[in-house]
């Protein structure tokens, strides 16, 4: 019996090892926005969870909307970005934006986020 090596060859190492390589570079370009996506929805559903957020005045809304990226350094959400719409007693905020990273030469990574809540809850204003 003749015993034979296997496994994988130089050549077929580097190979992988770039196509690993680009997915763990395009994997931390994609991530920061994410991140930023999920501090919105998160932002949003807090003030969802506001007592008397219903009442409140949209520019006061938008306010307390930003106030709360502020503090997970969003920057890619602007006011123009943000929506009221009357819904019965309450507000639907809309955020919609689009986020533009360079990948490379000249490739982007483009990111269009939309997100809506409903803001309901009424109670006690401060």
């Amino acid at each position: 019996m003749r015993n034979s090596q296997r496994g994988i060859t130089l050549l077929g190492f580097i190979i992988v090892l770039g196509v690993v390589g680009l997915f763990a570079y395009v994997g931390m370009k994609l991530f920061p926005m994410y991140s930023e996506y999920y501090s919105v929805r998160s932002a949003m559903k807090g003030l969802a969870n506001e007592p008397g957020i219903a009442n409140t005045e949209p520019r006061k809304i938008q306010d307390l909307f930003f106030r709360r990226l502020n503090i997970s350094y969003s920057s890619n959400v602007k006011p123009e970005h943000v929506k009221f719409k009357r819904v019965g007693a309450g507000w639907q905020m809309d955020v919609k934006y689009e986020v533009r990273k360079p990948l490379i030469a000249n490739l982007d990574v483009v990111g269009r986020f939309d997100s809506t809540q409903m803001l309901t809850r009424t109670g006690a204003v401060d």
